[in-house]
């Protein structure tokens, strides 16, 4: 017969690795969707912005919330992570001379399963909080309108992706720094 003789209970004392994966996302997706929306140009600035807090943050946000056993913030935040990291592959790989620039139906067919992904994941948002549910819900939207702008060819869907990917964006940033201010106060 086995005895009891104590319980141990540990205690997560890590910091909250969402308001860095929201922040690397919206503050990225800001960028690029400002230049879509035909306010900026495409320049240094937004792709190292997609590498590195857009990229490699996500992914660090990710593997933090893997540690906390978030299946839906590792799953999301390394997806979309890798995602920026490919984006930025797309464009420099081509522009090196590596690979083939994808024609737009691929890019569409790239952004329209990115749109599917993405609204699998609203779906899991139904369980969390509004501002998450929007998030998802604009970040969905946002995919397909910029798949079909890439299979139509039209300027002005890209243009409209834009201002909404502005929105979709800037509700990341909104709900990252919603939730760093409130465990401080």
């Amino acid at each position: 017969m086995e005895k009891k003789l104590c319980e141990v209970v540990v205690k997560d004392t890590t910091a909250n690795p969402a308001p860095l994966g929201l922040m690397g996302f919206g503050m990225t997706t800001v960028l690029l969707n400002l230049h879509n929306a035909g306010i900026i140009p495409l320049g240094s600035m937004i792709l190292a912005m997609g590498i590195f807090y857009g990229g490699i943050a996500q992914i660090i946000a990710g593997i933090m919330e893997w540690k906390k056993g978030n299946t839906f913030g590792t799953t999301a935040f390394t997806s979309y992570g890798s995602f920026w990291l490919t984006l930025v592959g797309l464009i420099y790989m081509a522009k090196w001379g590596w690979i083939n620039a994808p024609t737009a139906s691929a890019v569409g067919a790239y952004l329209l399963l990115w749109g599917i992904f993405t609204g699998v994941l609203f779906i899991g948002t139904l369980k969390l909080t509004k501002e998450l549910q929007f998030i998802f819900a604009t970040l969905t939207i946002l995919f397909f309108l910029l798949a079909i702008g890439e299979f139509t060819g039209s300027a002005a869907v890209k243009k409209f992706a834009g201002y909404e990917g502005i929105i979709c964006g800037a509700s990341a940033m909104y709900t990252g720094l919603k939730q760093v201010l409130a465990e401080l106060f």
